[in-house]
């Protein structure tokens, strides 16, 4: 009757080592590390950078744990924190040998201790949060003028070929922050270019006003295009600094819009503050531009990738904002290109400029902290729009290193931060400190009470919630979730909820005992009756877990994760993992007598018993 099959009980013995396997890393703790990440833009970081980082250290005379390539950056794992400043100072003398334009971002990191064998397996610790591990948090501001500026020129572009494809004569056309002004002649030449204006570019509103001798007409940015330009600068920028972020090899870092214009960044574990400052601050910008062969009558000179200077045309032709698609391709000669993609009005920029300057260079630039770098010159060799290809010397390997650049380095607006702010590891160690104790405080008063009011049973409900506990961090440990002091009140929070479980079907069992049934017969409808009240309490408590999950953010969010998981592991270690310790306790006896599971109390108030185990 209370016997379970062989493959239950393998299945147990599976959970709990898996169990055991996932939690483990979690008390290796971390080490001192450096990482070595890309510059700039056009630096690119591989597995190659491992010989020389390995050769600079080695030269150092520092012996590191190991250094290895994690697919965008170099970590070099070192003993101590003396020893990872000293390997920082070697390795940035190294690779940066001008210090006022470094190409490689050296920084100060932590890597878990976990054991390689283990890492193999995917047994890897939790991340841990701002609150708990220490780390940087930024406040940035996006621009919306700057946005609407970028808006206002790529429109301008556009409107000054379009008056050029249709031969309608303008005196001048100049920007402002609020829209476009184009003189005309007169009053029969500023009605077409109205007509002309308002079907090409709608999401401006165009009309006219008398000047000296001519016609002026004013285009201004309606308000929901605004409102759209501003919404689409914001989402452009958080995936662009998704993208830089991702350089500084951060575990888990939020990147999330508040409010109408500001985005704040926390990147856990980071402990060079002005490295990751830098970073932030790195977002770029693109621009297609034409180029002019003199560069004494060019607007602007930049350096190229290969080396030397190129002059550039003061008009944009595209931006990267109007980008919706670059990848690399093969062309019609089978030689390796980029084939990139543009919005409608880039396209039909793209469309008259090309038309009228075949055979001419034109030129992609980045934009980083104010400098530009021409990451391909290549000559216009057809009419093209929305769709075309750059080709030129490549590799396969720059081809997708340019089309990577061409769709990570496009920012909408500029950004500044207005606020600044670092927790220090040893305040994230003392809220570590302060979380585990709790929730080991909790633990342990749960596991007293337990057992001295409901005896052995009582223990076997402690073992069952220890096995809970090592089920859920071994669960958040396989998701990579990230551990915060929220989730943290959720584990002690689970504990709680999860002993209610035991609670129930402990007193099921003291209550068929009271009722006159044998002790097998009581284990057994104790727990199949006390199911179904498990379950009904669980759901409900579930349906509220789910709706902070789906509608909360930040510290909500990650303590509805931990709920939420909680909870599931809960219904498994109280009803099937407590199940299977007293069958193997008691399902063998035959003939037994008694349980021990306190005091069953007589309801018509006679002198209460105390059950014991009769072998």
């Amino acid at each position: 009757m209370n016997r379970y099959p062989l493959w239950k009980y393998v299945l147990l013995a599976v959970a709990l080592v898996v169990g055991l396997l996932y939690t483990l890393p979690n008390f290796y703790g971390e080490a001192p590390a450096v990482q070595v990440s890309g510059g700039k833009s056009t630096v690119r970081v591989d597995a190659s950078l491992i010989e020389r980082v390995q050769q600079v250290l080695a030269d150092a005379g520092i012996k590191p744990d190991f250094v290895q390539f994690d697919g965008n950056s170099v970590r070099a794992r070192l003993a101590d924190t003396d020893t990872q400043i000293k390997a920082k100072d070697a390795i940035a003398k190294a690779l940066n040998p001008d210090p006022a334009d470094p190409r490689y971002i050296v920084a100060l990191n932590l890597v878990s201790r976990t054991p390689a064998w283990m890492a193999r397996l995917h047994a890897l610790p939790m991340f841990l949060g701002l609150d708990l591990r220490g780390g940087v948090h930024f406040l940035m501001e996006v621009d919306m003028r700057g946005a609407l500026k970028q808006s206002v020129d790529t429109y301008g572009s556009d409107a000054r070929s379009a008056l050029r494809d249709k031969r309608l004569r303008f005196s001048g056309l100049t920007r402002d922050p609020n829209g476009l002004t184009v003189t005309l002649p007169d009053a029969e030449t500023a009605k077409l270019a109205r007509d002309m204006l308002s079907d090409r570019l709608p999401t401006m509103q165009w009309t006219e006003e008398p000047a000296d001798g001519s016609v002026r007409l004013l285009g201004r940015l309606s308000t929901k295009a605004i409102a759209e330009i501003q919404t689409q600068a914001i989402k452009q920028n958080i995936e662009t600094l998704h993208k830089r972020v991702n350089e500084l090899g951060v575990a888990e870092p939020v990147i999330q819009q508040q409010g109408a214009n500001r985005v704040v960044v926390q990147l856990p574990g980071v402990q060079d503050t002005a490295r990751a400052k830098g970073i932030i601050g790195r977002t770029a910008t693109l621009q297609f531009r034409l180029v002019e062969p003199d560069t004494a009558t060019a607007a602007e000179v930049v350096p190229t990738r290969q080396g030397g200077n190129v002059g550039l045309k003061r008009d944009v032709i595209a931006t990267g904002e109007q980008l919706k698609q670059a990848a690399a391709t093969i062309d019609n000669d089978q030689r390796p290109a980029v084939s990139v993609r543009l919005d409608d009005v880039a396209g039909r920029s793209m469309r008259a400029v090309t038309r009228e300057n075949l055979g001419k260079p034109m030129a992609i630039v980045l934009y980083e902290k104010g400098k530009g770098e021409a990451l391909s010159v290549a000559t216009i060799q057809g009419e093209f729009g929305n769709d075309f290809q750059i080709t030129g010397n490549f590799t396969p390997q720059e081809t997708a290193d340019l089309a990577l650049l061409t769709r990570a380095g496009a920012l909408a607006a500029p950004m500044e931060i207005i606020e600044e702010r670092t927790i220090g590891p040893s305040l994230g160690a003392e809220n570590i400190a302060k979380g585990f104790e709790s929730v080991m405080y909790g633990f342990a008063a749960i596991t007293l009470f337990m057992c001295l009011y409901y005896r052995l049973f009582g223990v076997f409900s402690s073992v069952a919630l220890a096995f809970n506990l090592l089920c859920l961090v071994a669960v958040l440990s396989m998701l990579q979730a990230t551990l915060t002091l929220p989730g943290i009140a959720a584990i002690a929070l689970t504990l709680g909820m999860a002993i209610d479980s035991n609670v129930l079907i402990n007193e099921r069992v003291r209550e068929e005992l009271r009722g006159g049934a044998s002790p097998q017969v009581a284990i057994h409808t104790g727990y199949e009756r006390a199911w179904g009240t498990i379950l009904d309490s669980n759901v409900t408590t579930l349906i509220a877990g789910v709706s902070l999950l789906a509608f909360g953010s930040g510290p909500v969010r990650g303590f509805a994760v931990v709920h939420v998981l909680g909870i599931l592991t809960s219904m498994f270690s109280s009803v099937v993992f407590s199940r299977g310790l007293v069958n193997l306790w008691y399902g063998r006896q035959k003939r037994l007598k008694g349980v021990s599971i306190g005091q069953v109390w007589r309801p018509d108030g006679a002198t209460p018993v105390i059950e014991t185990p009769e072998a």
